[in-house]
């Protein structure tokens, strides 16, 4: 799962990014409107945690310029304590959530898993497909109730699958959610990453769909219960 945060706090965002990247995301950074807007017009984010009060572009501006070129990606505002408006101007630009700074970063950590959730049309925390489980919260993933070792990559890989399972997900998708901006991105890194996941959960949990992509599904006679 890819994030935008665009956040002109140098310590903010240093220390936004180390929690998000723990936590299993690809993060990419803006440190300000001009460039956050760019970013989020041109590159597919899973979410945007996105400061309000920017140099160069206003957080509000930016949204607005994004709903209005129909970006649909789900924005998690920041706000200044005191500033109510901010909040509502937020809302009524296209924002899906907020926070008040100071905040808990496991706060925004769990809006943000609320926030990416609701737009995969998930309702519950866990994640399942068969006997495949993945916990976001604690970015952890087992098969039949043993823990999977995994790496940052592959865990981020059977992340975006099982938030979009039974559906086909082409090697380019793949690659625009697993890694951040500044990544040497091949898509024939992809094939390496799935043979790898396949090992650790099973071969025929991932279906490969000739010239289109990949598809990840409950072994047949497998419940979700």
């Amino acid at each position: 799962m890819r994030i935008l945060l665009v956040e002109d706090d140098p310590d903010l965002s240093r220390q936004l990014k180390l929690a998000l990247s723990d936590a299993g995301y690809a993060v990419d950074h803006a440190p300000d409107g001009e460039e956050g807007h760019f970013l989020g017009e041109t590159e597919p984010y899973d979410a945007v945690i996105l400061d309000l009060g920017l140099p160069k572009i206003d957080g509000v501006s930016v949204l607005e310029k994004w709903r209005r070129e129909n970006v649909a990606t789900p924005v998690l505002i920041l706000t200044a304590r005191d500033n109510w408006s901010q909040k509502v101007a937020g809302f009524d630009a296209g924002a899906d959530d907020y926070l008040t700074k100071p905040f808990h970063t496991e706060e925004l950590l769990a809006r943000l898993r609320a926030l990416v959730r609701r737009s995969a049309g998930h309702a519950s925390p866990q994640l399942s497909c068969g006997g495949l489980r993945l916990d976001p919260r604690a970015a952890r993933a087992s098969v039949n109730g043993e823990p999977l070792r995994l790496t940052s990559l592959e865990y981020r890989l059977l992340h975006y699958m099982m938030m979009h399972q039974g559906r086909v997900i082409s090697r380019t998708e793949l690659v625009e959610h697993l890694y951040d901006q500044d990544f040497d991105r091949d898509s024939n890194t992809i094939e390496v990453f799935i043979g790898r996941v396949r090992k650790k959960i099973g071969q025929d949990r991932i279906e490969t769909v000739r010239g289109l992509g990949y598809r990840i599904m409950a072994l047949e006679g497998e419940s979700d219960a």
